[in-house]
């Protein structure tokens, strides 16, 4: 026989948890009226649910950042659609997890695990943390960030010594647009640096040439086209193309000690 739940049970279960009205009245009758069992009901379809959608892409959501004193901190959260990243719930989930990585640290985000599972099960899509820094600035350092607007869906968290605020923060919107992988030619793994290398010996163009050239032209295609590409120093600066990022940097006397780049759409 099926249980006759109340009204009023049935709104209060709704405020307490937010779940859907139908989803509340059969949580109530699989828990033979009781709250706190429909409440555990609830918590672990919710589960359920977020383990289904866990495959979807987050291609949405936010990236924010905060930067205070000697410290910055950042992270970005994912989402698959653009109504849900302007969701209340959402947003107050996000600001909870900026405030616990800054608190805490990157590793603190699986303590908020059961509230983005049930976050996934109330708003029905997947719902990600993609990424989360904190820098602690030293003597001489400064933080900087730079989250790109109107969207906040691409952000950079410098860390720099030297210079000024308003240049570390040039610096950050040039690491924004451009997509730097490293900072300088000496962070990239010599693995990387071999592939690229046996890439270009294969083109047509360098088999072509007599050998004792084809070396020169590999280097100058690894300089221009993957260095360029994938390293901060090398790349041409967005905000003066005549000149590389690490000749900017120097100009402001600037000098960079570490970065992370957060891109939801990427």
């Amino acid at each position: 026989m099926t249980t006759t739940i109340p009204a009023n049970l049935v709104k209060e279960l709704r405020e307490q948890t937010g779940a859907g009205m139908m989803d509340c009245k059969r949580a109530l009758q699989e828990a033979g009226g009781d709250l706190e069992g429909a409440k555990r009901l609830l918590r672990e379809q919710g589960l359920a649910q977020a383990g289904k959608r866990a495959g979807r892409e987050t291609t949405e959501g936010l990236v924010l950042a905060r930067v205070e004193q000697a410290r910055g901190t950042m992270i970005a959260v994912g989402c698959e659609t653009a109504p849900v990243s302007k969701n209340e719930e959402f947003r107050a989930f996000t600001d909870e997890v900026l405030q616990l990585v800054d608190r805490e640290g990157p590793d603190a985000v699986e303590e908020l695990e059961g509230k983005r599972a049930e976050l996934v099960a109330k708003l029905g899509e997947n719902v990600v943390v993609r990424g989360a820094a904190r820098f602690e600035a030293g003597d001489g350092e400064m933080i900087a960030a730079y989250v790109h607007p109107p969207a906040n869906k691409i952000g950079v968290l410098v860390r720099v010594k030297g210079g000024s605020q308003e240049a570390a923060r040039r610096v950050a919107m040039h690491i924004a647009a451009a997509k730097p992988l490293f900072a300088t030619r000496d962070e990239v793994p010599e693995e990387a640096i071999t592939t690229e290398r046996e890439i270009y010996e294969k083109l047509p163009d360098v088999q072509s040439k007599p050998d004792d050239v084809r070396g020169k032209i590999v280097e100058g295609m690894l300089a221009k086209r993957y260095f360029a590409e994938s390293v901060l120093a090398d790349q041409p600066w967005i905000h003066e193309p005549g000149k590389t990022a690490g000749q900017a940097l120097a100009d402001e006397g600037l000098e960079m000690v570490e970065f992370a780049r957060f891109a939801l759409a990427e």
